[in-house]
């Protein structure tokens, strides 16, 4: 784009650092950022019979499955005090955010092949649409949590329900900042393998159901520590679980909005680090794919 004949606006060149996020770039499409997230929201549920109702089902049936079969049958405690299906309800909640922001921006180059091959704009603009997007459905779902919550303390006020928000609930914006990184940077890595290895997308699905086992959506971490303790899963498993980063996110989750579990600097410390770790290498993988992708796709 030209302001005279001699001066360009905006110059149209490779990248050449491997970490580039061009906040000024981005900020000049904002309005196509906006437009990618309204798309994401309208299309999603469009020609549904039930619409957005789907933001409220899929937790709230997932969280009274997961009570019915992990609490009342598995017997898992979730502590005095502490409903197990407002336990479950954080989790999922918590856990639905990372895992659409991980399978939408995992699908970003298969998807998108046809307006990248025809128009020019920041192609982390459509990773960045679809955790923003996200966070609209994570706020419709949290406000179901905090309904929930509102009707069991009424209910449960004579039996002495312990669930407690606590002062730590500041943190809300940080924990949503680190499951839209992790989520992004995974999403990104996966996004730009599957322009070679086209099989790799039909096993995310079936990693994420792995990974969330792996998290302790659905039971506390002091479980997975008591379970080492007397010898009942091996000494592996409990390190892969409680150092998940997700596991600490969504302990954490617990711990500010129901004050049960765990709250440590030094996992929070941990999680910020490997979250912004694997932010990084998303991006710079997704800057070095975006160059030639057009080509394998």
């Amino acid at each position: 784009m030209k302001k005279n004949d001699s001066e360009w606006l905006y110059t149209i060149s490779p990248k050449k650092s491997l970490i580039n996020l061009n906040f000024v770039e981005i900020w000049r499409y904002r309005d196509l950022l906006l437009l990618f997230v309204k798309r994401d929201i309208i299309t999603l549920y469009k020609q549904t019979v039930l619409g957005p109702l789907w933001y409220f089902i899929q937790p709230l049936f997932t969280s009274v499955i997961f009570t019915l079969i992990f609490n009342n049958i598995a017997n898992i405690d979730t502590g005095n005090g502490i409903p197990p299906f407002l336990f479950n309800l954080i989790g999922i909640t918590t856990w639905n955010y990372f895992s659409t922001c991980l399978t939408g921006t995992s699908d970003t180059f298969k998807s998108n092949q046809n307006i990248f091959s025809k128009v020019y704009f920041p192609r982390v603009i459509t990773p960045l649409s679809g955790v923003l997007s996200n966070v609209i459905k994570f706020g419709v779902q949290l406000l179901v949590f905090i309904l929930f919550y509102i009707y069991f303390y009424i209910s449960l006020v004579d039996t002495q329900m312990t669930a407690r928000p606590n002062e730590y609930i500041a943190l809300l914006p940080f924990v949503i900042l680190l499951m839209a990184l992790l989520g992004l940077g995974l999403g990104m890595v996966i996004s730009s393998m599957t322009t070679k290895y086209r099989d790799l997308s039909f096993l995310v699905g079936f990693g994420v159901q792995l990974l969330m086992y792996a998290s302790a959506v659905m039971y506390p971490l002091s479980l997975i520590e008591e379970k080492v303790r007397n010898g009942s899963i091996p000494e592996i498993a409990g390190y892969l679980v409680a150092y998940n980063p997700m596991s600490t996110i969504i302990e954490l989750m617990r711990y500010i909005t129901l004050s049960t579990g765990e709250f440590s600097l030094f996992n929070l410390a941990y999680t910020t680090i490997i979250c912004v770790l694997i932010f990084l290498i998303g991006l710079i993988i997704f800057n070095r794919t975006e160059k030639s992708f057009i080509d394998t796709v």
